[in-house]
């Protein structure tokens, strides 16, 4: 991709339009063209520029509907509206509404070039192949550009940055590509799991101790925020944080200090801060699971990743880099796959997301003997991924339920006796059940069962 800057054109004059193409180009821009709203919108369906520029008054879709649907869509992209003198008012009104300027007609050329400026001096810079800082991020959709756009900008900053996204969409490479594009690039980018370590070790890895602060301690250790000190720490799954280590975790980030376990003194910590969940902290905070005060704290900006299914687009792209990748690893001469292959490949569900798509395209590469991975090597891959393991809190859920139903069967929906068998009381019971959905009336015999 070109590294000059991308505007779009939008107007159904076809002659103003030419004339803004070649003002714009002899400027140094990269400019498409759209004759009405509706094919601007297909455009940037296809490409990411940097500006919009639009005519307000258009058959169909005037100006002021297409900068509804860019807002919705793309909200960091600048639209410029272009107005004739009758039409002033309107365009101050959009303006109001968050459109970034308007030019009146005839347009002076210097003043297009001087608003384009202003425009771009606010807009995300265009992804080129030299930008380092997100070079992990195989992507075309526009979807993932928007997302790449917000981090861009987010990165200049030290606000903190929450991720959302389901398994596997790609958290923590974005949070990575963030540290890379912030001035903390060279310093440390650590990452931990919040959900993988037992409280108890959680709190010592991040805060440290000294020797002798608990059996086991036989050195001091400065813990991850000292260690990042002057970089970024990413809390990967922050929603299965404990409630605990909430508490502490807010009192670090409120005060800017750490104090390891065993000691008295505090360490003063300059640590940019990103989070990662797959799940819904609006309702874990609901449920009285996540601290509404960390939450805030966490959440300056927020960045929701798509999933593998909404941008299919890029599914041919991960998937040759992936091959590429294992091809030199597993030393195999793949080239690619098979026409039907890749058909089968971009039609996939992908629960998994980016990560499964990995897998299935490793399993081809370490089983194919051929330089063209098949279409019968990728269906048993994915035939494969569906059969794969839940994870452990799907299981356990799934568990849960079927021995409640089991126990709701049993004692015919009496939940006095349900619960006595589960060694739960009554007010426990009923939240078990309430989880799950689950109508103890749905067990009791019928009349008619009754009778038999």
């Amino acid at each position: 991709m070109s590294a000059r800057p991308h505007i779009l054109a939008v107007d159904d004059d076809v002659d103003l339009l030419k004339l803004l193409s070649v003002r714009l180009r002899t400027a140094g821009y990269e400019v498409a063209t759209a004759a009405n709203g509706e094919k601007a919108l297909a455009a940037l369906a296809t490409m990411r520029p940097q500006v919009v520029i639009t005519d307000v008054r258009m058959d169909g879709m005037d100006g002021m509907m297409l900068f509804e649907a860019v807002r919705k869509q793309y909200p960091t992209l600048p639209v410029i509206m272009l107005t004739a003198h009758g039409t002033i008012p309107d365009a101050v009104a959009a303006t109001q509404h968050g459109v970034f300027g308007y030019l009146t007609k005839p347009v002076d050329a210097k003043m297009l070039i001087t608003e384009v400026e202003r425009a771009l001096a606010t807009s995300a810079p265009a992804p080129t192949t030299q930008e380092a800082w997100r070079k992990e991020i195989i992507t075309c959709s526009t979807l993932m550009e928007d997302v790449l756009a917000k981090a861009r900008l987010v990165a200049a900053g030290d606000a903190a940055v929450l991720i959302t996204g389901e398994s596997g969409s790609g958290k923590e490479l974005l949070a990575r590509a963030i540290h890379d594009a912030s001035p903390r690039a060279a310093a440390p980018f650590i990452a931990i799991n919040c959900g993988a370590i037992p409280e108890q070790l959680l709190e010592s890895e991040l805060f440290g101790y000294v020797k002798g602060a608990f059996t086991g301690a036989v050195r001091d250790y400065k813990g991850l925020f000292v260690a990042a000190h002057g970089g970024t720490l990413l809390f990967d799954e922050i929603g299965d944080m404990p409630q605990t280590l909430q508490v502490k975790l807010l009192r670090v980030l409120q005060e800017r200090q750490v104090r390891p376990l065993g000691t008295a003194q505090s360490y003063d910590i300059d640590v940019r801060i990103i989070s990662a969940t797959h799940r819904d902290l609006d309702l874990e905070m609901k449920s009285g699971k996540f601290r509404e005060d960390l939450y805030y704290r966490l959440n300056v900006v927020g960045l929701a990743l798509p999933r593998l299914v909404d941008r299919r687009e890029d599914i041919p792209l991960l998937a040759r880099h992936f091959l590429n990748r294992l091809a030199a690893q597993y030393r195999k001469e793949v080239i690619g796959f098979a026409p039907a292959a890749i058909e089968l490949l971009v039609t996939a569900l992908w629960p998994g997301n980016v990560r499964q798509l990995y897998n299935v395209v490793e399993q081809t590469v370490a089983l194919t003997a051929a330089t063209l991975v098949s279409s019968a090597l990728v269906a048993q891959a994915l035939q494969e991924a569906q059969r794969a393991f839940d994870s452990f809190e799907d299981a356990r859920r799934r568990f849960e339920r079927d021995y409640l139903v089991q126990l709701l069967k049993i004692t015919e929906g009496n939940v006095t006796q349900a619960a006595r068998l589960a060694k739960r009381n009554r007010t426990e019971f009923y939240k078990l059940l309430g989880r799950h959905a689950l109508d103890p009336g749905q067990f009791k015999p019928t009349k008619s069962a009754s009778a038999l």
